[in-house]
C-alpha cells in the first residue's frame, strides 16, 4: 500500500497533456456549490479505500473534487490524466458519512460520471469491455441465454486450467477478474419459482411489492425465495411483478444516463397499480438506487413524481422488518452456539444510513452471537462492477476485507448484497477457507422454518 502525506493537498499539473481533451456540458455538471462546500479538512482520506490502497491527494475525495473544481473552470482538462482518478472512486460513499462539513460528494461523483461518457472518449477496449457489461448485466433474460454455456464451462473443469495458466489474466486483467467472480450456475439459475402473489400467513398486514434485481434473481434465487416466505410469514402479502427488469442501480453508478433511466421508467411502470405499502429490495446497492428515482430523473415532467413516489415506498427488507417488527416465531439455527460476522454493504451502510437494523435482526435469533470486524465500514472491492473494471485496487480491498472477516472468528459471513458476497466467496477461496457467506433473510428464513444451518450448509 502506498503512503503520503495527507497534511496538504496535492495539485495535478496538465502541461505535459497531449491527447485531446474536452470539459463538462452545461446538462447538470458537478455544482459549483457543492464543491465550495468542501473545506479541504482531509477527514475523507482516511476512510477513502482508492486512496489507502493508491495512495494519491487525485485519487481521494478532496482531490477529485478539486479536479471536478478545476474543470468547471476550465483550468483543467476532461482528459485521460483526469478521468482516470474518477474512475478510480468506487462510489462507497464512505466519504459522506464522514465529512464533518456535509459534502455531499456523492452528488458530485454522480454527476460528473455522465459527463465522462458523454465528453469523454474511451479507448477501444474500455469501450468493449463496458458495453459487453451494460448489455448483458442490467438485463436478466439476456443473461439468461449466458446460463446453459456457463454452467458448462464450469463443470468442465476448465476454470481450474484458465486459473492455474494465468493467461487469460495477461492477456486481459479485466476478462480474467470477470471470469473469477463468476456465480456457480445451478439447476435454480434456470427456473422461475416465485408466482405473482404470495399470500400473506395468517392475518394480513401488510401488502407489499418485491423486486428480483438481476444477478439476485439469477444465481441468487434462494434469497428472493427466502424474502418472500419471511414476509409472508410476517403477515405480507407479496407482490411480485413479472414485467419488472434491472433497478438501473449498475449504469447509473457508472454513468450511463440514458440507459438508466429507461431502466428505471420500465421499474415504476411495472409496480403501477398494484397499490403496495411499500416496495422491498434486498440487495444494497439496488436499494441506494432505487431510493434516487426522484433525482435520476429529474428532468422528466411526467416521470420525475412518480419517480419521488416510487421512491417513498422503497425499503430494504431489513429495514422494513426491525420498523413492522417480527411475528413469527424464531428457531436456533443449530444445537451449539452460532458465531456470526455482519458484512456492511456500502450502499446499505453509507448510502442508506442502514446499520443496526441488520445486526438488531440477527440477534433475535436465538443462539447467536455476533462480531464485529476491524474497518468494518471499508468497502470490500466489489462496489457494483468495479471489480471487473478496476481490478488490480480490487484485489487488495477484496484480501484485507476477508483477513478482517476471518480475524472476527466468526463461523459464518452474513451478507446483504451479492455483489459483496461474490467478492468475498472469492477471496476466501483464494485463501483456501470454507467459511460460508449468506444473506440475513436467509439466516431468518432458517430460523422461522426451523431449518439445521449444519445441513443447509452440508448440502
Amino acid at each position: 500500500m502506498q503512503t503520503q502525506d495527507s497534511s496538504h493537498p496535492t495539485h495535478t499539473t496538465f502541461e505535459d497533456l497531449n491527447l485531446a481533451a474536452s470539459s463538462f456540458d452545461a446538462h447538470h455538471p458537478p455544482d459549483p456549490k457543492l464543491i465550495d462546500a468542501c473545506v479541504h479538512c482531509g477527514f475523507c482520506l482516511s476512510t477513502c479505500p482508492s486512496y489507502r490502497v493508491i495512495g494519491k491527494e487525485t485519487d481521494s475525495p478532496r482531490g477529485r473534487i478539486y479536479l471536478m473544481d478545476a474543470i468547471n473552470e476550465g483550468e483543467a482538462p476532461l482528459s485521460t490524466a483526469t478521468v482516470q482518478h474518477f474512475d478510480s472512486c468506487l462510489g462507497c460513499l464512505a466519504c459522506v458519512t464522514t465529512c464533518p462539513s456535509g459534502v455531499q460528494y456523492d452528488k458530485l461523483i454522480a454527476a460528473t460520471r455522465p459527463q465522462i461518457e458523454r465528453n469523454y472518449p474511451r479507448s477501444l477496449g474500455d469501450r468493449l469491455f463496458r458495453q459487453l457489461i451494460f448489455s448483458f448485466f442490467p438485463y436478466p433474460e439476456r443473461l439468461r441465454v449466458l446460463l446453459a454455456p456457463l454452467m458448462l464451462y464450469q463443470k468442465s473443469g476448465l476454470p481450474q486450467l484458465v486459473r492455474a495458466t494465468g493467461l487469460l489474466k495477461r492477456f486481459s486483467p479485466r476478462l480474467a477478474a470477470m471470469e473469477t467472480l463468476l456465480p456457480t450456475v445451478t439447476r435454480k439459475s434456470f427456473q422461475d419459482n416465485l408466482p405473482t402473489v404470495v399470500p400473506a400467513q395468517g392475518e394480513r398486514r401488510y401488502r407489499v411489492g418485491m423486486i428480483l434485481g438481476c444477478v439476485q434473481r439469477l444465481f441468487f434465487s434462494d434469497v428472493n425465495e427466502a424474502t418472500a416466505r419471511v414476509l409472508s410469514a410476517n403477515g405480507c402479502e407479496v407482490v411480485i411483478p413479472k414485467t419488472q427488469g434491472c433497478c438501473a442501480a449498475l449504469p447509473h453508478h457508472q454513468g450511463q444516463e440514458a440507459q438508466a433511466q429507461a431502466l428505471a421508467r420500465q421499474m415504476i411502470d411495472s409496480f403501477a397499480g398494484t397499490d403496495v405499502d411499500a416496495i422491498i429490495i434486498n440487495a444494497a446497492g439496488c436499494g441506494h438506487t432505487l431510493k434516487e428515482y426522484g433525482h435520476l430523473l429529474q428532468d422528466d415532467p411526467i416521470y420525475r413524481e412518480r419517480g419521488e413516489e416510487f421512491s417513498s415506498k422503497v425499503k430494504d427488507v431489513q429495514e422494513f422488518l426491525m420498523t413492522v417488527g417480527l411475528t413469527a416465531g424464531l428457531s436456533p439455527l443449530q444445537s451449539e452456539p452460532l458465531t456470526l460476522v455482519y458484512q456492511d454493504a456500502c450502499h446499505l451502510l453509507h448510502g442508506q444510513k442502514i446499520s443496526l437494523q441488520p445486526r438488531q435482526l440477527l440477534r433475535q435469533i436465538p443462539g447467536v452471537t455476533l462480531r464485529e470486524p476491524i474497518d468494518a465500514a471499508l468497502c470490500c472491492g466489489s462496489a457494483g462492477v468495479y471489480n471487473m473494471l478496476q481490478p488490480e485496487v480490487a484485489e487488495e480491498l477484496g484480501q484485507q476485507k476477508v483477513n478482517n472477516l476471518l480475524n472476527t472468528g466468526a463461523t459464518l459471513i452474513a451478507s446483504a448484497n451479492p455483489g459483496c458476497s461474490l467478492q468475498i466467496l472469492k477471496h476466501l477461496q483464494l485463501q483456501g477457507k470454507s467459511v460460508s457467506v449468506m444473506h440475513p433473510i436467509q439466516l431468518l428464513d432458517y430460523s422461522i422454518r426451523g431449518v439445521s444451518l449444519n445441513k443447509v450448509v452440508a448440502e
